[in-house]
């Protein structure tokens, strides 16, 4: 049942990760999820651990006092990136990754004094592509140095201080 309240972006508990994990029930949504060197099968200590827990932002999208989606940001190659980007399995398709992903921009900008974001997509991720793209984000000159060039896409768009983020 979702609130009458618009989602609210929160900071993530230890908690949360307990919840995450029963989103992603095999290795291929793990990996498309996590990046291929995140374990699968995994236990809360080496989840935690693969998530950088609690070293990078990590953010929860609520709905009332349901996550229905989770985010982290930090600086990569200069850019405020975005990772772990997902959204609970019966919400997906309904603009929750929109959402989510705009708030987050939103946040990073008051954090940290980058002038563009910048994101890792598996090409083959064709709803998450779609997000991205909805909100201006753009197909970029993969890093020399990153994993993942011949199965990914790197993608970025400019940060804008203000609200039409």
């Amino acid at each position: 049942m979702q609130s009458a309240e618009p989602p609210l972006l929160t900071p993530a508990a230890e908690p949360d990760l307990r919840v995450l994990m029963s989103w992603f029930p095999d290795a291929n949504s793990t990996r498309i999820w996590g990046g291929p060197s995140f374990r699968f099968p995994f236990t809360f200590e080496s989840f935690a651990a693969d998530v950088r827990w609690p070293s990078m932002a990590s953010r929860c999208l609520r709905d009332g006092d349901r996550m229905i989606a989770f985010g982290q940001y930090y600086d990569r190659y200069h850019r405020i990136n975005f990772a772990r980007l997902a959204v609970h399995p019966a919400r997906r398709g309904g603009g929750v990754g929109k959402r989510l992903l705009a708030l987050l921009m939103q946040e990073a900008v008051k954090e940290m004094d980058l002038a563009e974001f910048s994101l890792f997509v598996y090409r083959d991720n064709a709803p998450a592509i779609a997000c991205y793209k909805a909100l201006g984000f753009a197909q970029s000159e993969f890093p020399p140095d990153a994993p993942l060039k011949d199965v990914a896409y790197y993608m970025t768009r400019r940060a804008r201080y203000n609200s039409d983020s």
